[in-house]
């Protein structure tokens, strides 16, 4: 598989990634322990999917665990990422940016991870109760001592300011020059910026798919002039852009979808046309409309690493064949204008 780099730490990867947290979090109950999804993780790395993603959060704690038992006799093919900051209750996800919290996570971490040294180590989210300077003073700290390669920062921001494509489209079409100034994600560059002051930036993992382009509008660029990589988080749209779920049909009590407002009936069916799309590109490739989203993100810059999350064995080697899919201009042209995604996102 090709080979891309992370950041500052010029780390290399394979162009694509392995989101681990469906295996254990946030789908459904049945995978709370992760058995059966240790098939998925060798055929990742059976294909170069090197970089594996995880959070201590996971389960809690049972997704690292899970990829630890993957890790105990292939550490030498895996790159590691794994997150902090973050901690999870019956009721509540809260932040915890403490240094002292910070310190003893990561060790947390080493030991459920089986490993000495953590390749790439995330803030999950940024503790309003603490300066972000502290929080990253004490994960550079542990780059120090030896136990993270390289940091890297998790972005979030608010969608709902950011015009829609359409409203874009007309105003260059009226001849506006620019884009409209989307402030999704103002609160996170200014967390880079703070940051970069204390330790380098190796990475920024955000969402980025063919119907979440909004990281394209100031996020990306941002990375890519910095030689900063990008994770890019949720490619597959949560699973709908791989073409195999059915409007309509039930999710699990425990899974994000049964309460997500882009997964009613009404919105997956009328998010029809953006599939519809990917599968008129993959046609002509002999690609599945998933290939194609994963290759549309890749398209997006050598910085770029799009980590598709999967439990399953079948899913992780057909997303693994999407970096040998070249788009030509003309896919990239017939994706620009797919009608925008319906429906919010939050």
């Amino acid at each position: 598989m090709e080979r891309r780099t992370i950041g500052a730490a010029a780390l290399e990867v394979g162009a694509i990634g392995l989101g681990c947290m469906p295996m254990s979090w946030g789908y459904t109950a049945s995978q709370r322990s992760g058995e059966g999804s240790l098939g998925a993780l060798h055929a990742a790395l059976d294909r170069g999917c090197s970089l594996l993603d995880t959070a201590d959060m996971y389960g809690p704690f049972t997704n690292e665990l899970l990829v630890g038992r993957a890790l105990k006799a292939r550490r030498q093919d895996a790159f590691v990422s794994t997150k902090c900051g973050l901690l999870a209750g019956d009721q509540h996800i809260v932040a915890n940016g403490r240094p002292g919290y910070i310190k003893r996570a990561c060790d947390a971490s080493l030991r459920r991870l089986q490993t000495d040294r953590i390749d790439l180590y995330q803030l999950h989210r940024a503790d309003p109760e603490v300066p972000i300077e502290e929080t990253w003073g004490a994960m550079a700290e542990l780059v120090a001592a030896g136990k993270v390669r390289s940091l890297g920062l998790c972005a979030v921001g608010a969608r709902a300011v950011r015009p829609p494509r359409a409203a874009r489209t007309e105003l260059r079409a009226a001849g506006v020059r620019g884009r409209p100034r989307s402030r999704m994600h103002d609160g996170t560059l200014r967390q880079l910026e703070r940051v970069q002051q204390v330790f380098p930036v190796s990475s920024v993992q955000a969402e980025l798919s063919v119907w979440s382009p909004e990281a394209l509008e100031e996020l990306l660029p941002w990375c890519e002039s910095r030689g900063v990589g990008f994770l890019a988080a949720m490619p597959l749209g949560n699973g709908y852009l791989t073409g195999t779920l059915t409007p309509g049909q039930g999710f699990e009590p425990e899974d994000i979808r049964a309460r997500h407002p882009r997964f009613t009936a009404e919105m997956m069916a009328a998010n029809q046309p953006v599939v519809a799309g990917l599968r008129r590109v993959g046609a002509r490739h002999g690609a599945t409309p998933g290939q194609v989203a994963l290759a549309w993100v890749l398209a997006q810059g050598r910085h770029v690493v799009p980590i598709p999350g999967t439990k399953k064995e079948r899913w992780a080697a057909q997303n693994a064949k999407a970096a040998d899919l070249a788009l030509t201009q003309e896919d990239l042209r017939e994706i620009a204008v797919l009608p925008p995604a319906r429906g919010s996102w939050y």
